[in-house]
């Protein structure tokens, strides 16, 4: 079972996460960060999963979801580019901390995999595991379901967000809430990630992402709506000093009539993508067969 702890950030947000121990001395250590929207518990399993292969894990909630969500999300100014800014900066220290000289691997899903590059302390982080890692912007969407996503999260999720103060994803039986600002941050991104900010702060974040030098694998779905080829080397390029390897699965290959852009983290995968993950957590290995990796499309 895992241990409950909290974890600062250099704002005083107090983030609510938990970590796995493994049974002797630890290989290393891993972050898990989140997708939008999703509790840290879903990732319970892949968490458990890696501490029994040795390695001690952290997952957490960002702020304004789960346990780390404050007693009310009106009026919260909480933005997506802050659970990078400020999260994961937090979660890296404070897991560096504790590993000074081990390896530390961040494994991110979806937003998860993207946010570390507006992190300063990201330079910390010895590799990195995506899962179909994006930003969601609109015309990355796989386009049989582009106009039905456009609808949901760019015209009804920001209409919500405006009459509640925040997006009631929960009730909607969709996600988790959202604050405001992630809410609008998603919904009217732009197709360059440094257009959504004003621009005194473009200089900044375009520099923290090329800090960034450990190497990437990024993982996706051919069936995934969210994280397709397109989105998944949007972010990449983003990494323009990183070793950025893309590994393409589908569904079949996997024995499964249908992945998307969740299902690689149930226990399902234990036996077949987790254990190849392995290797690149332990060692930097990409274990997929050349077919799997497409040719890089970015500098």
């Amino acid at each position: 079972m895992p241990t409950s702890v909290s974890i600062a950030c250099r704002d005083g947000y107090t983030l609510s996460a938990q970590l796995w121990q493994p049974f002797g001395e630890p290989r290393g250590a891993v972050i898990v960060s989140s997708a939008t929207g999703v509790l840290a518990r879903y990732y319970a399993p892949y968490a458990r999963f890696l501490g029994d292969h040795g390695y001690q894990v952290l997952t957490y909630d960002y702020r304004g979801i789960g346990g780390s969500r404050p007693a009310s999300l009106r009026g919260a100014d909480i933005r997506w580019r802050d659970w990078g800014d400020l999260d994961f900066d937090a979660v890296v220290r404070w897991m560096r901390q504790r590993n000074p000289d081990g390896p530390l691997i961040a494994v991110g899903h979806s937003i998860g995999g993207f946010l570390p590059g507006f992190a300063s302390a990201a330079t910390e982080v010895d590799r990195f595991l995506s899962v179909g890692a994006q930003y969601a912007f609109w015309r990355d969407y796989a386009p049989k379901h582009r106009w039905r996503m456009f609808v949901r999260w760019h015209l009804f999720m920001p209409a919500m967000t405006a009459l509640c103060g925040y997006f009631p994803g929960r009730r909607l039986g969709w996600l988790e809430d959202l604050p405001a600002g992630v809410a609008r941050e998603w919904a009217f991104r732009r197709a360059a990630l440094e257009q959504s900010y004003p621009a005194h702060e473009k200089d900044e974040v375009l520099r923290r992402f090329a800090a960034i030098r450990a190497p990437i694998l990024a993982l996706s779905l051919s069936d995934d709506e969210y994280g397709t080829a397109p989105a998944i080397t949007r972010g990449l390029r983003y990494y323009r000093n990183s070793h950025r390897e893309h590994v393409r699965l589908t569904p079949e290959a996997l024995g499964a009539a249908r992945v998307g852009h969740f299902d690689l983290f149930r226990e399902r995968y234990r036996e077949s993508v987790w254990q190849s993950t392995l290797e690149w957590i332990g060692g930097g290995i990409n274990p997929w067969t050349p077919t799997d990796v497409l040719a890089p499309e970015y500098p």
